[in-house]
């Protein structure tokens, strides 16, 4: 067993384990490591515990100190200097005539590196503004593309539901999300629904997926015929996921009408896996350019 401490060295970002040695560190300390960018100021997110060899890379960084008091106001000195930096670097790619976004600038702790992360269109030939930036600066600096939910992630805001983005609060990295996954939630598929403040799908689509699969794979699909447990026979006319209830359409007394049952007491051919998941041609066509653009890069920020 190795003994690790968990580090998080952005809001939402991932968490890097790095080792302990004999500090005692609790969870939400402030503590100096020394990573492959540098020395960082980062959050103990995971105190000091044991984990297996192979849950850990190789080699494991040691913690160099606790964070003083001191290096809390460095630190300060550090994010205010980021703003200063983003603003000039503003100036730069105005004069340079670039097209390209910045989204944001980052000081490594020691002020051994300043990094610009920026969103374009295209791949960016920015060497000119690499010079003219490390002229003003006086430190190494690194220009990092990134993708649009990268960008929102770091900028933040609040999503259709009314409340701070998953990405931005919690999610510290992005699972691939698909257009089956709001097929199988029964959502609209009209882009402009089922996509998220970046464009792209909707990261909470994949929160349910697993109880949806679950829940659609015990009810028939609509047009399917069924036998109830009051020996009739009828059409599927319509399904409730949740409430795992079924409208059938029966026949009785020479008259045809839509009784809802519970699964429970339905006899059907069961599914075969995915079965209900088939996309039309039409919806194939709409959505395809939606999701194609969801399979943006995920830039790892550390």
């Amino acid at each position: 067993m190795i003994k690790v401490v968990g580090v998080r060295f952005r809001t939402a970002g991932k968490i890097y384990y790095f080792d302990p040695k004999n500090y005692t560190i609790a969870e939400g300390d402030h503590v100096i490591v020394e990573t492959a960018r540098g020395v960082e100021f980062g959050t103990v997110m995971i105190p000091p515990r044991e984990l297996e060899p192979d849950r850990v890379v190789q080699p494991l960084k040691p913690v160099i100190r606790v964070a003083t008091a001191e290096d809390e106001k460095i630190e300060a000195k550090n994010r205010q200097k980021e703003k200063d930096a983003f603003k000039i670097c503003l100036e730069k790619i105005q004069k340079h005539k670039m097209e390209m976004k910045l989204v944001d600038a980052e000081y490594t702790f020691d002020n051994n590196k300043l990094l610009f992360y920026f969103t374009a269109d295209g791949r960016i030939d920015f060497r000119e503004l690499v010079k003219d930036l490390a002229s003003v600066f006086r430190t190494r600096i690194e220009l990092r593309q990134i993708g649009v939910r990268d960008e929102t992630k770091i900028l933040g805001g609040i999503g259709i539901c009314g409340r701070p983005l998953c990405c931005n609060t919690f999610l510290s990295e992005f699972a691939p999300v698909s257009i089956k996954m709001a097929k199988e939630q029964n959502l609209s598929l009209n882009p402009s629904k089922i996509s998220g403040v970046c464009g792209r799908l909707m990261c909470c689509l994949k929160n349910e997926e697993e109880t949806y699969e679950y829940l659609n794979s015990r009810l028939p699909n609509v047009g399917d015929y069924v036998t109830t447990d009051d020996k009739l026979k009828g059409e599927v006319h319509s399904v409730s996921v949740l409430r795992q209830t079924v409208k059938v359409i029966v026949e009785t007394e020479d008259e045809k009408e839509i009784r809802e049952y519970k699964v429970e007491q339905l006899r059907f051919r069961p599914k075969r896996r995915k079965e209900h998941l088939k996309l039309s041609a039409e919806e194939l066509k709409e959505l395809s350019a939606l999701e194609d653009k969801g399979k943006s890069k995920i830039d790892d920020t550390h």
